[in-house]
């Protein structure tokens, strides 16, 4: 079988996902080819067709993660519960669903630094497709709150009544351990001010890897944080999708070597 790979979002131009579908085919030895394939909010009426149509498996990004969802005939137990996908694949012409953004972004952290999650404060910047994902991972590894700043109540709401330690509030008094900005591109011209609470001992992740060091990681750079781009999520997510697609052993460390 020669594999039909692509993946689908808006912006979509920058996407290294291709070069990690081909390196994670070669790795597995199998055979395909990967494009990218833009898709805006007003074309995910179209997603079904167009994958069955054209395509054994998709990656999805922003903004048609909460769409994707909706298209599946069945989803795997993490986007169920966050109702957004990263992970398409046909199967007997059924669409399957599987997100792992989220478990990819702990993949990362841990084996970048060596972070223990359990009993952290996490302050959650955003509250998109890929907020829902991580949000539901850092609660399912023990974090001791999550604090979600977004400009969406609807989708702060929604994560907020979905987990008791997930708060809408940041309490000023207290220290933080993590920070994750998983806000659009387009709010990002800013870099705004380093949270109350960040010291030297706390992480700093972007999860936007283009550019490599964005004004907001800089902020947190120069605050004397540890930070890191999200270079290293992508990989170890797209590791974690294609041992789904495939049922076979990857690992992300080699997918962000070819990357790097």
């Amino acid at each position: 079988m020669r594999w039909r790979l692509g993946v689908v979002g808006f912006p979509i131009e920058h996407s290294l996902s291709p070069q990690l579908h081909r390196a994670g085919l070669a790795l597995s030895g199998l055979e395909g080819s990967s494009q990218r394939v833009e898709g805006r909010d007003s074309d995910s009426s179209n997603l079904r067709r167009f994958m069955i149509d054209r395509f054994d498996a998709l990656s999805v990004t922003m903004p048609l993660k909460a769409a994707a969802a909706q298209v599946c005939d069945s989803l795997d137990v993490v986007a169920t519960r966050t109702g957004v996908v990263n992970s398409l694949l046909t199967r007997e012409g059924k669409i399957l669903g599987a997100n792992t953004d989220g478990q990819g972004f702990l993949n990362a952290v841990e084996a970048e630094f060596s972070f223990s999650f359990p009993e952290r404060r996490v302050v959650m910047l955003g509250a998109g497709g890929a907020a829902h994902a991580i949000v539901d991972a850092l609660v399912h590894a023990g974090v001791e709150s999550v604090t979600v700043l977004g400009r969406s109540l609807a989708n702060v709401d929604s994560l907020t009544g979905r987990y008791e330690n997930v708060h809408d509030h940041f309490d000023q008094s207290g220290h933080v351990d993590l920070v994750v900005n998983a806000t659009p591109a387009s709010s990002r011209e800013l870099p705004g001010e380093v949270l109350r609470g960040v010291g030297e001992a706390t992480l700093a992740v972007d999860i936007a890897y283009e550019p490599p060091m964005t004004p907001w990681r800089s902020l947190y750079e120069d605050a004397g944080c540890r930070t890191t781009n999200g270079l290293g999520m992508l990989a170890y997510q797209a590791a974690l999708q294609m041992m789904w697609w495939w049922d076979c052993s990857i690992d992300g460390a080699e997918l962000l070597r070819a990357i790097q």
